[in-house]
C-alpha cells in the first residue's frame, strides 16, 4: 500500500500521465480504484498512511541529495568568514544528505552550537582558545580530586591500621553507606511502579547496576574532602569570581542548580561563584564512582570508528601506553594500540564532563555518544565541546528520575496511536502501550541499531533540525522547505515510531508478549536503512507534528 500511495502521488502530480488515454493507463486506473476499494475495506488492520500530496520527503530516493562535500562547504563562507545568510543553505544542505567524512570536524561545532552560525573566522579562533583553556582547566581539576581522594583513601586505611577500636569518630567520617547501596535506594524509590525492560541486561541503561547512579549529591558528611563556597573564597582572596583560568585548587564541584544554570548560560565560566550561595555540592568520592565506572566503559568500545579515523588508528604503541598511564587506565592489556588510546581519550573527556555537568556525572551509555564524536575530533578539548553540545538534549536521557525518557517514550507512544490505532491496541493488550521496548534507541540514539556511518548520517540530519531550531531561522527562512519538512526538536522519535511501524504486521501477528517485541528490536542492528528511517518519519512528521 505504502508503494501504492507514493504510485499515485507521483502519477497525480505529472500532467502527462493525467491527460494519458492509452488502454494501459485506464487498466492501471481501474486496478488502482479496485485496489484502492479492498485496503478501505481492510483498514482495521492496515495503518492508514496519509497522502502528502506535494509534500516530497527530502529524504526519499528520489530527492535524496549526496552529503555535503568539502568543495561545496567553502563556498557557504563569506570573505570575512562567515555563513552566508546565516547558515539557512548549510543547514537545508546537511539535513537532506548528512556530511562527507572528510570535512565532519569542520563543520561539527556549527551543528553543535560550539561556534555561533553568524560568527566570524576572527570571533570563532577566540571561542575555540576559550574552550581550550576551560577544557585544560577542567582536566586540571580532575587530576587535583583524584590526588586527593587517594590520599584521603590511604589515610583511612592507615587510621583503621593503627587504631581500629578507637576509630568511631573517622568512621563517621570516611565510612558512610557504600555509594551503591545509596544509589540502589534511591533508583528503587524513583522507578517505583517497575520497568518492563528493567532485566534486559544488553542495553545500555545507566540503572542496572547501583554504581551507574549519576546523581550522587553530597548531602552528607562522609568525606571531608568536599569544599563549601566559603572555603574556596577564604583560600584565595585574591581572586575573583570570574577568576577561573589560574588555579582550580579551590574550586568546588558544582551543585544541581550550577549545571542546569550553565545549561542555560554556556558562556558561564566553569567555576561556581560565592553569590550563588548553593550548599550542596558533590564529592571526591562521587567523583571516584564516576571515574570508576568510565574506565570499565571505556575499554569495552568497539573499534568501528577505525577505518574512519585513519591517524588515530596508526597511533603508536608508546602514545597509546602514555595516555593510558595519564588517565589512569587499567585492564587495557588485551586491546589493540588504537583502542587503547581511544580508551584513554574517553576516560579523559568523561571525567571532564562529569565536573561540567555533575548533575548527571556520568552514567552508563554516555560513552556510546561520545565514541563517534572522540573519533572525527581528533583534539580532546573540541571533541569535549562537540559533546557537551550534543548533550545539551541527550542529558535528559541520563537522568536518575527518567523524566526526561519517560517523556520521549511517551510521544512515541502517542505517535504510534495517532498513526495507527490497530497496532497500539496491541500493544495495549500485551501492557506494552508504553512502549519501553524502544527505551534503548531513545537513551542511544539509535547507535546499537544502526552501522557506525549510518549513526553519524542520522545525528548530523538531527543536529541541523535543532541548529536551526536554535537558531530562530526554522520559522523564518525555510520557506518551502519549513512545509515539506518541518524542522523538529523530536525527530528521533519520529523516527523510532516509523521504525516500529515498519514492523506493524510482524508485532501484531507473531508477537505476543513484551519481550518478544523487545528482543526483535534488540535484532534490528545492521538491518536498517536509514533514510528510508527518515523517509517514514517524514511522513509522520509532516502528518502529526501539529497534533502531538
Amino acid at each position: 500500500m505504502r508503494a501504492l500511495r507514493r504510485s499515485h502521488t507521483s502519477s497525480s502530480s505529472s500532467p502527462s500521465s493525467s491527460n494519458s488515454s492509452s488502454p494501459s493507463s485506464s487498466s492501471w486506473i481501474h486496478l488502482r480504484s479496485v485496489l484502492l476499494v479492498v485496503a478501505s475495506s481492510s483498514s482495521s488492520s492496515s495503518p492508514v498512511y496519509s497522502d502528502r500530496g506535494s509534500l516530497k520527503s527530502p529524504w526519499s530516493r528520489r530527492r535524496r541529495k549526496h552529503a555535503l562535500l568539502p568543495k561545496q562547504w567553502k563556498t557557504f563562507f563569506t570573505p570575512d568568514g562567515k555563513l552566508s545568510e546565516g547558515g539557512v543553505k548549510f543547514l537545508k544542505k546537511v539535513r537532506s544528505g548528512g556530511v562527507d567524512p572528510s570535512i565532519r570536524a569542520e563543520v561539527w561545532p556549527f551543528l553543535l552550537g560550539v561556534y555561533d552560525l553568524k560568527s566570524s573566522k576572527e570571533e570563532r579562533d577566540s571561542v575555540k582558545a576559550e574552550k581550550r583553556k576551560e577544557y585544560e582547566n577542567l582536566r586540571k581539576e580532575c587530576h587535583k580530586i583524584i590526588h586527593r581522594y587517594e590520599k584521603s583513601s590511604k589515610l583511612k586505611e592507615t587510621t583503621g591500621k593503627s587504631s581500629n577500636e578507637d576509630s568511631g569518630d573517622l568512621s563517621q567520617v570516611f565510612d558512610s553507606p557504600g555509594l551503591e547501596d545509596e544509589a540502589s535506594s534511591r533508583r528503587s524509590v524513583s522507578s517505583e511502579g517497575g520497568s518492563p525492560v528493567a532485566e534486559d541486561l544488553d542495553r545500555p541503561v545507566y540503572d542496572q547496576s547501583p554504581e551507574c547512579s549519576g546523581l550522587l549529591e553530597g548531602e552528607d558528611e562522609r568525606d571531608k574532602s568536599v569544599l563549601t563556597c566559603e572555603d574556596a573564597s577564604a583560600g584565595d582572596t585574591e581572586s575573583t569570581d570570574s577568576d577561573s583560568s589560574e588555579d582550580l585548587e579551590n574550586i568546588p564541584l558544582l551543585s544541581a542548580e550550577g549545571a542546569e544554570a550553565r545549561h542555560e548560560n554556556p558562556k558561564e565560566s566553569s567555576s561556581l561563584s560565592k553569590a550563588d550561595g548553593n550548599s550542596k555540592f558533590y564529592t571526591d568520592e562521587d567523583f571516584a564512582t564516576w571515574q570508576r565506572i568510565i574506565r570499565l566503559d571505556a575499554v569495552r568500545a568497539n573499534s568501528e570508528w577505525t577505518i574512519y579515523s585513519p591517524s588515530q588508528a596508526a597511533v603508536s604503541e608508546m602514545k597509546a601506553q602514555r595516555s593510558a598511564q595519564i588517565v589512569g587506565l587499567k585492564d587495557y592489556d588485551h586491546l589493540e594500540p588504537s583502542r587503547i588510546y581511544h580508551a584513554a581519550r574517553l576516560v579523559a573527556i568523561l571525567e571532564a564532563y562529569a565536573l561540567y555537568d555533575p548533575e548527571i556525572g556520568y552514567c552508563q551509555g554516555m560513552s556510546d555518544l561520545l565514541s563517534p564524536i572522540a573519533s572525527v575530533m581528533e583534539e580532546d578539548h573540541e571533541a569535549f565541546w562537540c559533546f557537551a553540545g550534543f548533550m545539551k538534549k541527550a542529558r535528559h536521557n541520563f537522568r536518575l528520575d527518567e523524566v526526561g525518557i519517560r517523556r520521549q517514550l511517551s510521544i512515541v507512544s502517542k505517535i504510534i496511536k495517532c498513526k495507527d490505532n490497530h497496532l497500539y491496541r496491541h500493544l495495549e493488550q500485551l501492557q506494552a502501550e508504553d512502549c519501553f521496548f524502544v527505551y534503548r534507541m531513545v537513551v542511544v540514539l539509535f547507535r546499537r541499531e544502526l552501522t557506525f556511518e549510518q549513526t553519524l548520517c542520522l545525528w548530523e540530519v538531527i543536529w541541523a533540525d535543532q541548529a536551526a531550531i536554535r537558531a530562530g531561522i526554522a520559522k523564518s527562512a525555510w520557506g518551502r522547505m519549513r512545509l515539506r519538512a518541518p524542522p523538529t526538536d523530536d525527530l528521533l522519535l519520529y523516527a523510532i515510531a516509523a521504525c516500529v511501524l515498519q514492523r506493524r504486521k510482524l508485532i501484531i501477528e507473531k508477537y505476543s508478549s513484551m519481550d518478544e517485541i523487545m528482543r526483535e528490536c534488540n535484532s534490528m542492528a545492521g538491518h536498517l536503512d536509514v533514510w528510508k528511517l527518515l523517509d517514514d518519519a517524514h511522513d509522520l512528521v509532516v502528518t502529526l507534528h501539529d497534533k502531538i
